[in-house]
């Protein structure tokens, strides 16, 4: 039996996912990408013989290890395992995989508790940027027990609070990577913008669709889907991404007045699949786009914190943008998550970890 390595699998946010040490992984990224893929179980649509959990939000992997620069405590370096492809993918960092981040390093050592809480400071290895994910340790301790509700999410958890530092541009060339608010995409209006995560905003009217549909829905309008698809790969090399065929990145949110109260309503294709909520520097960076006037979803009157609807429910964000003339500023971008340990152990793959 291949040799077992040791695993924690944690839900962060609205995701799920495997986080390992470094050092527990293979220093070869080819070599650890084969390992991981057999892993997770990847490709297969149900991903039976491994722990992945057949869907794209529970296909994740955090490798985390102690960090040399001395404005981060950890390293974090986020990899998503495609379910039905042999594909491995470290395009982008994961907001929602980052919350399980703080608690796992506490867990594993790499950073040491202090009482009531402990703030970890976290380099983002896809992007370089950095973020701070404050956890609770009353007594020296983890907590996972709360009373912190997010949508999606079953019950209720200790708040985590996630702030991120100079995000702009964490992908693409800079904040508005083609230097313009709107964009014109075969005769679609959008804005295309980067604050943690490559997005491209459109009106859902645009497309003939409300923005209130299930994921469901929109998933089986395959004219819909060839649509967006067609539009993000234009916007891909519109932002300075290249060719995007075959990436992950930049996203395409689908936007709308709100209907239950929020700020904006969202339903974010990530790319092929539609996401059952929003993640969360996807939704920093849509928040950021309802600061910046002129943008496709501006919001005049916006409240301090921006509330955006998604299909399981809302996600809060907090934004600071500042304009001078042309020239657009984000101050402060953080968000309030959980997260919680569900499995701590090793895992044991599958032999044919190499190619022959």
């Amino acid at each position: 039996m291949t040799a077992p390595v040791p695993v924690m699998i944690m839900r962060g946010g609205t995701s799920k996912g495997a986080y390992f040490r470094a050092g527990d992984l293979p220093a070869d990224p080819d070599e650890r990408d084969r390992l991981l893929l057999a892993i997770m179980g990847s490709p297969d649509p149900r991903q039976i013989d491994g722990i992945g959990g057949g869907h794209p939000l529970t296909s994740k992997v955090a490798v985390v290890s102690r960090s040399e620069d001395p404005e981060a405590d950890v390293d974090y370096l986020f990899l998503q395992v495609q379910v039905d492809k042999p594909i491995v993918g470290a395009e982008q960092p994961c907001g929602n995989i980052l919350a399980g981040v703080g608690p796992f390093a506490i867990e594993r050592g790499l950073v040491e508790a202090r009482d009531q809480e402990t703030p970890v400071r976290v380099r983002m290895v896809n992007t370089g940027a950095l973020a701070v994910v404050t956890v609770p340790t009353p007594g020296g301790r983890v907590r996972y027990t709360g009373d912190t509700a997010l949508s999606g999410v079953p019950g209720t958890a200790a708040r985590l609070e996630v702030e991120f530092r100079d995000t702009a541009g964490s992908v693409a060339p800079g904040l508005l990577p083609t230097g313009r608010v709107r964009d014109d995409l075969d005769g679609v209006p959008a804005t295309l913008i980067d604050n943690g995560m490559p997005v491209v905003l459109v009106d859902a009217d645009d497309l003939g669709v409300s923005g209130y549909e299930s994921p469901a829905r929109l998933e089986a309008n395959g004219e819909l889907r060839r649509r967006v698809e067609g539009l993000r790969l234009i916007a891909g090399k519109l932002m300075g991404l290249g060719d995007v065929g075959a990436t992950t990145v930049p996203k395409m949110c689908l936007v709308a007045a709100p209907a239950h109260g929020g700020a904006l309503s969202t339903r974010m294709f990530i790319p092929h699949r539609v996401h059952a909520s929003i993640g969360v520097l996807a939704a920093v960076s849509v928040g950021t786009a309802a600061a910046v006037p002129g943008s496709i979803c501006f919001l005049q009157d916006r409240p301090e914190t921006i509330r955006l609807e998604h299909p399981s429910g809302f996600y809060d964000v907090v934004i600071d943008v500042g304009t001078a003339g042309d020239r657009i500023t984000v101050g402060r971008s953080a968000i309030v998550s959980t997260a919680r340990l569900l499995l701590d152990g090793q895992v044991f793959p599958r032999e044919d970890t190499h190619d022959d």
